[in-house]
């Protein structure tokens, strides 16, 4: 088989396929019951044809016969379940027998014309009708061809005034130039058309002012066929490129234009002109026929235009999803590039289907139908257009709030694009079902106005608003949450950015439970479930683990006090539980403590009885120096003094002084030195820095002014008898204390031992800017 010959015959089996269930039932049912009021013309009509055929006659007058004997009809056999194999049999077959018996009816019709019965006058009369019409085609086509020719001068010189000054692409020039000349040729139109009527009115026919049924079906044809082709002359200007809406090639506009006017102008005059005549001549149902026949070339010629263009326009719309830089229209574009073919078949499947079962209705349906397929997708299609722009460009900010709300931005993009796409998801969803509504598939409107409908459609609606409820309320809570906890917005208190990662983080998650747990339920309570049982298994859940968690209740509820407290920030150095330490990690059943060795610690609240932190507020740094017992306190003092106002003038210490030196005196008396005591305020975590430093410059000083810092020594007493007098020693060295001997004694005499002196310690390095000193264990 030929791929052409293919190709049509295909198309026209799945139409007859589609109709025959359709052609069977109306073949089958009764005639309809007039509604009261209405034109009874119709009826007599097909009176009129059931008495003219004869096969239809007898079985008319049979059944009258056996009603009027008294018989009952015989009763339908029992419906019996049969496979698909056998109802598609069965409708394929009475769908045949359907279109037999209508050729067999047509071609009975037409055998039985009397055409004797035709007097000589009325073969005359005949002819004169049919010359009249001729007549006012001619004159109508003529007039129409005359003024085209005069106002080709024009529409060409608007093509080159688009062309020369506005250019191929000058829209508001092309668009201007088209309508002027579409306008001019509505008027050519209507000039022919006004014509053909003053003809067939006053220069025709046997009444002066009265026009024949034939003539004005033409020229109702031909105005409303012509309109529709000066609409298509204003898509694809032939030979006027200026003039073209549509930026194509000239013969991509030549091939369209040509196709589509032939198939107008076919099927057009066709059913407006020919079926009516005949149908008043032959009979309605040699009309039918005809009007099938008509049809049916239509339909094909439809599916050898589509099949020819298959490839081109799937070319061209592939181009067009490349070249777009929104992904949903990409993706849209690139299905219709695969299946456009199969939807324009199926379309005019579904009108050449309408038109066999309904002619009178069809077309206001397909109207009706396209029209709200058109606005439905194209809606559909720019609001998802939108939606995709939105979801690509984000949400941004002004730097103002940013600053103020760090973390805002950043839940309203994790939000919202997800948000959309749901939303973009509802908006496909309702566009399928208006669409399969306009064809009559689904009655989404009835379901709309029903009481399930509405029943559902609230729910989702209140469904939708309690999460959309419950997103802003945590939104704003967080935001107030960290708009408080800010540094940079000067609320009630600035707090370290330590603070404000602690707390936001512990109260957003406290928070999000429980708004969760409640959105989740009122969710499900809308949806129709009963929340009853849960909400009592989760108490009784809660219950055992409250029982079985003891530990870990004390945990959480020890955690939250101390951090309402404000008690510990993370990068704080406490003692927790008897571990001193930096806080690295703090959440609110423990706290994570790394200590001066690198240890890290993780300590539960439960077990912490004493939070120490030595960096709330200000801290202090308590020295305490032991002197030899010979010194001057006083002296010892203004040296101290001295040395602290040294520390204080270092660049690299002064800033972190909040505070004179305090000196406390003279606060024991040790076993071999007095101890005096000094404090230093300075800023929190500074306090081991400072001291550090002020010990080193201490040593200085006191070596300078020569002030005996003591070490640890033993005074031996050896007793005195009664008189005061007391024996010798009796001291022997047997081994020298040290190899230092006194370079100047004498060689014979005794070697002196020496004293050997302690190591210095170095002075203590400060730490670095902003991050915490660890105190040592003789700090603390």
């Amino acid at each position: 088989m030929p791929s052409a010959l293919r190709h049509i015959l295909f198309p026209l089996l799945a139409l007859l396929l589609i109709t025959s269930p359709a052609a069977s039932q109306i073949s089958a049912s009764p005639p309809a019951q007039e509604p009261a009021g209405a034109d009874p013309q119709p009826g007599y009509g097909a009176m009129a044809d059931i008495l003219e055929d004869e096969a239809a006659r007898n079985a008319l007058i049979a059944e009258l016969r056996r009603l009027a004997a008294g018989e009952t009809a015989p009763a339908a056999p029992a419906a019996q379940d049969a496979s698909l194999a056998r109802e598609i049999a069965h409708i394929t077959n009475a769908f045949a027998e359907g279109i037999v018996a209508r050729i067999i009816a047509a071609y009975d019709r037409i055998l039985g014309l009397d055409m004797g019965s035709l007097s000589s006058q009325g073969m005359i009369n005949l002819a004169w009708a049919a010359f009249d019409l001729g007549v006012v085609i001619l004159v109508v086509i003529g007039t129409l061809w005359f003024l085209r020719s005069l106002a080709s001068a024009a529409y060409r010189r608007a093509s080159e005034w688009v062309l020369a000054r506005g250019g191929p692409n000058s829209w508001t020039r092309r668009g201007l130039a088209a309508l002027g000349c579409g306008l001019l040729d509505l008027a050519i139109v209507a000039i022919g058309w006004f014509v053909g009527h003053t003809v067939a009115l006053f220069a025709l026919g046997e009444e002066f002012g009265r026009m024949d049924t034939n003539q004005s079906l033409f020229l109702n044809a031909f105005l409303v066929i012509e309109i529709t082709k000066v609409v298509i002359r204003f898509l694809f200007a032939t030979r006027y490129d200026g003039l073209r809406l549509l930026l194509i090639r000239g013969e991509d506009a030549a091939y369209w234009n040509t196709w589509l006017s032939r198939l107008i102008s076919f099927v057009g005059y066709g059913i407006l002109v020919v079926v009516p005549i005949v149908s008043s001549t032959l009979g309605t149902i040699v009309g039918s026929a005809i009007a099938t026949f008509v049809y049916g070339v239509g339909f094909v010629l439809t599916v050898i235009v589509i099949r020819q263009n298959r490839e081109p326009v799937r070319m061209r719309l592939q181009a067009m999803a490349e070249r777009t830089q929104i992904g949903f229209a990409s993706m849209l574009l690139g299905t219709l590039a695969r299946i456009w073919h199969i939807i324009v078949i199926a379309y005019f499947s579904v009108l050449a289907l309408l038109l066999l079962i309904h002619p009178k209705t069809a077309f206001s349906l397909m109207v009706a139908a396209t029209v709200q397929t058109i606005v439905a997708l194209a809606a559909g299609i720019l609001l998802s257009a939108l939606i995709g722009r939105a979801i690509a460009l984000g949400i941004r900010l002004q730097p103002e709030t940013r600053s103020q709300f760090p973390m805002l931005e950043e839940r309203l993009n994790a939000f919202v694009p997800a948000t959309l796409k749901v939303v973009r998801i509802v908006i496909g969803l309702v566009v399928a079902a208006i669409v399969l509504d306009a064809w009559q598939i689904l009655d989404f409107s009835a379901w709309i106005s029903s009481d399930s409908g509405l029943q559902v459609i609230g729910r989702i609606v209140t469904v939708a608003f309690v999460l959309a409820a419950a997103f802003a309320i945590w939104l704003v809570v967080s935001s107030w949450i960290e708009y408080r906890l800010n540094q940079q917005t000067g609320g009630v208190m600035s707090a370290s950015r330590a603070r404000q990662h602690t707390l936001l983080t512990i109260f957003r998650n406290a928070f999000t439970i429980a708004l969760v747990v409640m959105a989740v339920m009122i969710t499900l309570s809308e949806l129709g479930l009963d929340i009853g049982p849960l909400l009592a298994g989760a108490g009784v859940l809660g219950l055992a683990i409250g029982f079985g968690a003891q530990k870990l209740v004390q945990d959480v509820i020890t955690g939250v006090f101390i951090q309402l407290e404000n008690a510990i920030y993370t990068g704080d150095v406490v003692t927790a539980g008897g571990i001193t330490g930096v806080v690295e990690k703090l959440t609110v059943r423990s706290v994570g403590i790394r200590d001066l060795s690198g240890t890290y610690h993780l300590i539960p609240f439960s077990s912490v009885d004493t939070v120490s932190n030595f960096m709330r507020g200000f801290s202090y740094h308590v020295g305490e120096y032991g002197v030899a017992y010979r010194e001057n306190v006083d002296e010892v003092i203004e040296v101290m003094k001295q040395a602290f106002e040294e520390l204080r003038a270092n660049p690299e210490y002064g800033d972190d002084i909040i505070g004179d030196l305090e000196v406390h005196g003279v606060t024991a008396f040790a076993d071999s030195s007095v101890n005096v005591r000094v404090r230093i305020k300075t800023q929190p975590g500074q306090q081991w820095a400072i001291g550090r430093a002020y010990n080193a410059i201490i040593k200085k000083h006191f070596d300078a002014a020569g002030i005996e810092i003591p070490f640890p020594h033993v005074t031996l007493y050896f007793g005195e008898d009664k008189k005061g007098s007391a024996p010798a020693a009796p001291i022997k060295v047997i081994q020298p204390l040290s190899t230092d001997v006194d370079e100047d004694a004498d060689e014979e005499g005794p070697k002196r031992p020496r004293r050997t002196k302690p190591p210095k310690k170095k002075p203590a390095q400060s730490t670095q800017e902003g991050e915490p000193d660890i105190p040592s264990e003789g700090e603390v």
